[in-house]
């Protein structure tokens, strides 16, 4: 059973969404908060496997709610915006969110969404994939290798490379003419050396490091 917390300061919005999701199978919404720091103190004390995260929110906003849940439990979250580039949702994933959604996503893909970030995945909506990466680039500033990158193979970083723009493993595994299985585990293995905590956090040290830029699968 994935335990759901929804955090939204409209309540209509709220009540939206658990409409959605409290009758799903496998899905129980065990709680609902209107602002970041009522969400951080229901996050410990329900102790949800998903946070539906809204980022515009008075006081405690979901940035700063964000970062205080993912390093505080092992609850996921995903960040609720209202427009698919607001300026926040780099931070929100820098903070350790697993990945965003706009509001007015159909409920089948909000569904999915929920399975995906429950399963340790990272989830970004399709329309806003590739202006987030680029996003990512600009703001990166100079690129930092670091010793996360060091301690990954030349293949590793091949995956890495490929999971930064944004394929799934069964299109890695094809890429690369690896089984399934082979590309998985290679993901395993990449986010326990480089201490991440799901694909999301893969994305960010990719392009913060260096290691890819907007557009180069594309170009290769």
């Amino acid at each position: 059973m994935i335990r759901l917390l929804l955090v939204d300061d409209q309540t209509l919005v709220r009540a939206g969404f658990r409409s959605i999701l409290d009758g799903e199978d496998g899905i129980e919404v065990v709680g609902e908060a209107a602002e970041g720091a009522e969400a951080v103190r229901l996050a410990r004390q329900l102790r949800p496997d998903v946070v539906l995260m809204d980022i515009r929110m008075p006081g405690l906003d979901g940035l700063a709610a964000t970062a205080q849940i993912v390093g505080s439990s092992d609850a996921r979250v995903i960040i609720l915006t209202t427009f698919d580039l607001d300026e926040y949702v780099y931070g929100a994933l820098r903070a350790g969110a697993s990945g965003f959604l706009v509001k007015d996503t159909e409920p089948a893909e909000l569904i999915h969404g929920v399975r995906v970030v429950a399963r340790g995945d990272a989830l970004i909506a399709p329309s806003i994939t590739r202006r987030l990466i680029a996003e990512f680039a600009a703001r990166a500033g100079h690129p930092d290798p670091g010793p996360r990158l060091s301690v990954l193979t030349e293949r590793e970083r091949e995956v890495l490379a490929l999971v930064a723009a944004g394929l799934s493993n069964d299109e890695i595994a094809a890429r690369l003419v690896l089984s399934p299985a082979t590309a998985k585990t290679h993901v395993s293995r990449i986010m326990t050396k480089a201490a991440a905590r799901d694909r999301a956090q893969l994305v960010i040290l990719a392009y913060e490091s260096g290691l890819t830029v907007p557009g180069w699968l594309t170009r290769s």
